[in-house]
């Protein structure tokens, strides 16, 4: 069981990293839903319909129209899987790639604008060197709750 302190830490981190998520998110100028399809597609390469909709936790209609519509729009592309011939891939295409970035560009500028804006130099380099800690519990794999049969990475090292 967590100790109080860092159950404190966690409850206060996830609320202030969901509110700068939200934040940085209004920046986009296309729907968050089709920005999230390109993100997984650029992030994980091409994917079947289906397999972008658990990617995305949809329901695999709900997916078949986003890739229509992201189709028309010339910003990914289908094409044949190289094992399977019922089933397609749809992947990035060079102008979707384009304006994922463009989106991410706005988003990674209106961050740092609020960085110079609202941080002190002390209060920066306090955040840069934070980025390490966050990514240490992003990559850190914690059993289901419940188990006890897998011990945490820090009990391993006791």
């Amino acid at each position: 069981m967590p100790l109080p302190e860092s159950t404190a830490v966690a409850a206060a981190l996830r609320t202030a990293m969901g509110k700068l998520t939200r934040r940085v998110k209004l920046e986009d100028q296309m729907p968050l839903g089709q920005v999230a399809v390109l993100g997984a597609l650029d992030r994980s390469g091409a994917m079947t319909t289906s397999e972008l909709a658990a990617d995305q936790r949809v329901r695999p209609q709900s997916m078949a129209r986003a890739v229509g519509l992201l189709m028309e729009q010339g910003l990914i592309t289908r094409r044949a899987h190289p094992t399977d011939g019922r089933k397609s891939l749809v992947e990035l295409s060079p102008q979707g790639q384009a304006l994922l970035e463009e989106e991410r560009g706005r988003r990674a500028d209106w961050l740092a604008r609020a960085i110079e804006a609202e941080l002190t130099g002390e209060e920066r380099e306090l955040l840069a060197r934070g980025i390490g800690l966050v990514e240490r519990l992003a990559a850190h794999q914690v059993p289901p709750t419940g188990r006890t049969d897998a011990p945490s990475a820090g009990a391993a090292g006791r």
